[in-house]
């Protein structure tokens, strides 16, 4: 018998955590010990070098950067996808893309523009939302007995039906089906799940005082804050106090605004004609550094709320982006540099994110992780620090990253994957990858030829190996391709619109 959706949820979450009153030590011979607050914030298209306690000497993130000494940061941590709903996905059901179906941000490019004559391959279509089957982190945990809140952006599914009040969060404040605010970053907001403010409010701020209230109101229960920021994807608005402190800081530092970005790039000689290609290499937006400063001053509001409340010792606070900065389209804001191109792109500055956890007691405070992690660990990892069973059927995809923060063990070399078999706004090619150790490959389906970096050496991957270690780029082509099989991964196929001559005559005119 099938069940229905609801029910079919229902069902299996119970299953899942059978294991919790044993877990708890219910010989009753004490109280259960309290579960821990968990709060995740998710900084969209915030990129690898995009804090102080990343190495930016041009943004002001205070705030984050005394949360990463508190905390474990990840020094090798990955979204699942280079662009965002993908990884957002990931996050909640503990699967990759590919399982999922959903590859490519929601709706993708095909949902305005066909195929390219310069597009080798057609558009591979994909899955359009979260699927009400998967039992969410948001379920567990609330199944568990958590409050959960979500603020912010979703982007998993275009009807409303699929949206955070249907996937396990009691509230959902800003969460719908766009991907960037409809009506900007100061009210009026244009968001059904979001009331106007008084005009001119800003909506980073406007978010974190939901969730602050939300805090304020949360009780002795505990507690599932989820605030995914819109920030810092585009449009590009700040305040203007905060654009002219920064226009003010540029000519201070002495920095040259005409050698900020370059098209001086191979692939910008044959990018598609539509959009303008530009490659940022100096971080020096001005608008973007405000967006970037307003983030970190709402995440140490929200932390200084916390400690006000006396919350602090029980409350486990996470931090990560959804895929790499914005650096090489749309305005390129930001450089990703010395990791590789940036969001929508396969390359490090594509998928390699800042990724803190603060985990009180736990004994991770101020150390540093280079151990490679990614976007679908955060699931297992959840439930643990909660206490709860893990749910293997449902985050197959995750490994539990606390023997990593306890020190109480090590995660044994491990390969992680990447599927994205479409062409991205920002100049990225269709491919796949695969980092194993140290060793990373990228196979690209126009071609099917693969470029083979060693990451200990060359973060920038500038040095193709994939001629000088022929058999270290078979094994891990064989493991890529093997993987892509277990978890059902969708090829591209040929466009018969294509045009090889297309870009050269671009040049011509």
């Amino acid at each position: 018998m099938r069940l229905p959706i609801q029910g079919l949820k229902k069902f299996i979450i119970p299953v899942a955590l059978t294991g919790l009153t044993l877990f708890h030590g219910c010989s009753g011979d004490g109280p259960e010990p309290v579960k821990p607050n968990i709060i995740f914030i998710l900084v969209d298209d915030l990129g690898w070098t995009d804090l102080g306690c990343y190495g930016s000497t041009f943004y002001e993130t205070p705030h984050i950067d005394r949360l990463a000494e508190r905390s474990m940061r990840f020094t090798n941590a990955y979204a699942a996808c280079p662009v965002c709903s993908p990884t957002r996905a990931s996050i909640m059901t503990g699967k990759y893309p590919a399982r999922t179906g959903i590859t490519d941000w929601i709706a993708g490019r095909q949902a305005y523009a066909g195929p390219q004559p310069c597009d080798r391959l057609l558009p591979r279509s994909f899955e359009l939302e979260m699927k009400l089957e998967e039992v969410t982190i948001a379920e567990a945990l609330r199944e568990a007995g958590y409050h959960t809140f979500f603020a912010g952006k979703w982007h998993l599914g275009q009807d409303s039906v699929y949206w955070p009040e249907h996937q396990g969060f009691e509230t959902n404040v800003g969460g719908w089906s766009a991907g960037s605010p409809a009506g900007g970053y100061f009210s009026p907001y244009e968001n059904p799940r979001l009331e106007s403010g008084p005009e001119g409010e800003c909506l980073t701020d406007r978010l974190t005082d939901e969730s602050i209230r939300f805090l304020e109101s949360s009780g002795e229960s505990p507690f599932f804050l989820y605030l995914s920021f819109y920030a810092v994807h585009t449009p590009l608005q700040a305040r203007p106090e905060l654009i002219s402190k920064y226009e003010h800081k540029i000519d201070s530092l002495g920095l040259d605004r005409t050698s900020m970005e370059t098209t001086d790039r191979d692939w910008i000689r044959t990018a598609p004609p539509q959009g303008r290609f530009v490659e940022r290499i100096v971080q020096g937006h001005p608008t973007y550094a405000g967006m970037i400063e307003t983030v970190d001053r709402n995440v140490g509001r929200l932390i200084r709320k916390v400690e006000e409340l006396a919350l602090d010792d029980r409350t486990i606070i996470i931090l990560m982006s959804d895929n790499g900065g914005l650096s090489t389209a749309e305005g390129s804001p930001t450089s990703n540099l010395p990791l590789r191109a940036g969001k929508g792109w396969l390359y490090e500055g594509g998928i390699r994110e800042p990724m803190l956890i603060r985990w009180p007691g736990s004994g991770s405070e101020g150390k540093r992780s280079d151990v490679p992690v990614t976007s679908t660990d955060f699931y297992p990892t959840i439930l643990t620090m909660a206490g709860l069973d893990p749910m293997p059927g449902q985050h197959r995809d995750g490994v539990d990253l606390t023997p990593l923060l306890t020190g109480n063990g090590t995660l044994p070399e491990r390969p992680i994957f990447w599927h994205y078999p479409h062409y991205s706004n920002q100049g990225g090619k269709p491919g796949a990858a695969i980092r194993l150790g140290n060793f990373k490959l990228i196979e690209f389906f126009e071609d099917q030829h693969t470029e083979l970096y060693d990451l200990s050496a060359d973060v920038g991957e500038q040095n193709d190996l994939s001629a000088t270690y022929p058999e270290k780029c078979e094994e891990m082509t064989v493991l890529l391709h093997r993987w892509q099989e277990q978890v059902q991964a969708e090829g591209m196929d040929l466009n018969p619109g294509y045009d090889p001559g297309y870009q050269r005559d671009k040049f011509r005119q």
